[in-house]
């Protein structure tokens, strides 16, 4: 796992290979960040990454300047991880929390700028968590909700979004609260 830019720019984390994590490749996390550099001042942004798995948004998160930071994952495996990162490369503050990400995203209190959910693509839950964003109110006004899934979800009718991104076997669907600066869904291979 590499960090693509920022002040950590080239290092690199070796997870366990007994994660139970399906990491964002390099390729669609580098034009995910490519879209957020243009929206997002990272230094102001509040982020949760619900389903955290390797932490590697975490990290680039960071990398990049935002140091309001929570991580969400079921796994002890993925937290440890995630907890022996974050302290080597001392992120202040970092919120690690163990649990479902769904039930998280239910109970929540708290507003963020920028929420990720990259969930197991078998999770039978996928298509409920736009609306558990929106209906607990999760985004801040500009804010934006990222769901990566596979090819065969599809939310083009969702009142919420923004855009949609394809890279390969990788989808990126882009919600908020307001009209998104781009086209309303650009879709690229």
């Amino acid at each position: 796992m590499r960090i693509i830019s920022g002040t950590l720019r080239g290092k690199r984390f070796y997870p366990p290979s007994n994660i139970p994590a399906r990491p964002t490749t390099d390729f669609a996390k580098e034009a995910l960040f490519n879209i957020l550099n243009n929206h997002f001042d990272f230094q102001e942004v509040k982020f949760l990454d619900l389903f955290a798995g390797t932490g590697s948004l975490d990290m680039e998160m960071f990398s990049r300047g935002c140091t309001d930071i929570t991580s969400v994952d079921m796994s002890k495996i993925s937290i440890g991880f995630i907890k022996k990162m974050s302290e080597e490369v001392k992120i202040p503050n970092h919120k690690i929390i163990t649990g479902d990400a769904i039930q998280f995203a239910k109970n929540c209190r708290e507003q963020y700028d920028l929420i990720f959910a990259g969930p197991p693509y078998a999770l039978e839950v996928i298509d409920e968590i736009p609306d558990i964003i929106f209906d607990r109110n999760l985004l801040k006004e500009d804010g934006w909700f990222i769901l990566e899934t596979s090819p065969k979800h599809d939310f083009t009718e969702h009142p919420k979004l923004l855009q949609v991104r394809n890279y390969g076997q990788t989808h990126f669907w882009f919600f908020g609260n307001g009209i998104d600066d781009d086209d309303e869904t650009d879709e690229t291979e």
